[in-house]
């Protein structure tokens, strides 16, 4: 009797979706991303500038593309996006089939990011956004907008024009609460247009591991050393316990009537960034229904190999919120931490971003 894949057990007797939270030419040309899709049941693909960064300046895979891109145009960001709405075409036709079989087309997406630069800057971000889901020109994309408060009319405006929208870098239980609002707004406004809402989809991307990495210093100094470990998951359980609560009710039952999907919550940054935590905790610790896990190559084959899949997301919610509290008695501000990782993560990206575009101009001008 063959054994049971532990990652697609999780979609299978848990309804929690697993996508990969990594793009190159080498994983879907060799076949590779294909058996993934079959046989772990990865559902979605995402990406990020990091991860564009490593593909294009680690290979030569995308050299002949870049000079033939760079025929027409120079600018080292027209031809990174060039190159990646390629790659992002040919993975979502990779995944129409999981789409398609979606009878609410809740999985089978793709997930491009608009610039990292444009973070706080609004209108830029929509109009990108706009672009990129023009260019695409696929139904199962998602174009990644991050949930800064200055994006926040972006996130809604996209809804309200058909876009679907994976929202990243939230670290904070304030801003996933107002990006869920954004998203029923959007979708309000659409059908306030009589405008369909029942081929949107849309996720809010919650990260995980770099909100321990911030706090388990912290509470040394706290004698809480007992609890390192525990501020991620305790703020996700949080998070989908008020998903539970934005997505019910009298306001949400109208929009559900039309056809809209609630916008489901993502753990996202779940690869362990601590040797001393078990490598698949991030994982093991939030499965539950109607959410997604995307998490990096290593991650999933980790899990694959010795993973747990058992439903835990539901259990604890109490002890969640006891948690949060005792930390904010501590004198550790949930919100300014939140805030904190907000700017880190913009940078992060952006530190990447701009490596990427360095290296597109160095193969444009050692090429000339």
């Amino acid at each position: 009797m063959q054994n049971t894949n532990k990652v697609k057990q999780i979609h299978t007797d848990f309804k929690q979706s697993i996508w990969l939270d990594f793009i190159d030419r080498q994983i879907m040309r060799s076949g590779r991303l294909q058996q993934m899709i079959n046989e772990d049941g990865i559902r979605e693909v995402t990406s990020n500038p990091a991860i564009f960064e490593q593909a294009i300046s680690s290979s030569a895979d995308y050299d002949a593309d870049i000079l033939e891109l760079a025929k027409t145009d120079v600018d080292p960001e027209c031809v990174f996006f060039g190159l990646a709405i390629s790659d992002i075409q040919q993975a979502a036709d990779m995944f129409a089939p999981v789409y398609n079989e979606e009878v609410s087309g809740a999985d089978g997406y793709v997930s491009l990011e608009v610039s990292p630069l444009l973070a706080l800057d609004e209108p830029a971000t929509i109009a990108q956004a706009r672009e990129l889901w023009q260019r695409v020109d696929r139904k199962n994309v998602m174009i990644k907008i991050p949930g800064t408060l200055p994006c926040l009319p972006a996130i809604r405006t996209a809804i309200t024009e058909g876009i679907n929208i994976n929202v990243t870098l939230l670290f904070g239980l304030e801003r996933y609460e107002a990006v869920a609002n954004a998203y029923i707004e959007g979708l309000e406004d659409r059908l306030a247009a009589r405008q369909p809402v029942n081929q949107i989809a849309s996720v809010a991307s919650f990260f995980l591991s770099r909100i321990d990495l911030l706090v388990d210093p912290l509470l040394d100094d706290k004698d809480l050393a007992e609890v390192k470990g525990e501020a991620a998951i305790a703020s996700a359980r949080v998070a989908y316990s008020l998903y539970k609560r934005l997505f019910s009710g009298e306001r949400w039952q109208k929009l559900a009537e039309a056809g809209a999907k609630p916008q489901r919550l993502l753990w996202a940054s779940t690869g362990n960034k601590n040797p001393a935590y078990r490598d698949t905790r991030y994982i093991e610790e939030l499965i539950g229904p109607d959410t997604v896990n995307t998490a990096p190559l290593s991650t999933i084959e980790a899990f694959r190999d010795h993973g747990v899949a058992i439903a835990k997301l539901e259990s604890g919610t109490e002890q969640a919120l006891y948690m949060l509290e005792m930390l904010a008695d501590a004198g550790l501000n949930m919100r300014e931490i939140a805030d904190k990782l907000e700017k880190e993560g913009i940078e992060k990206f952006e530190a990447p971003y701009q490596k990427l575009l360095a290296a597109i101009q160095k193969k444009i001008q050692t090429n000339k």
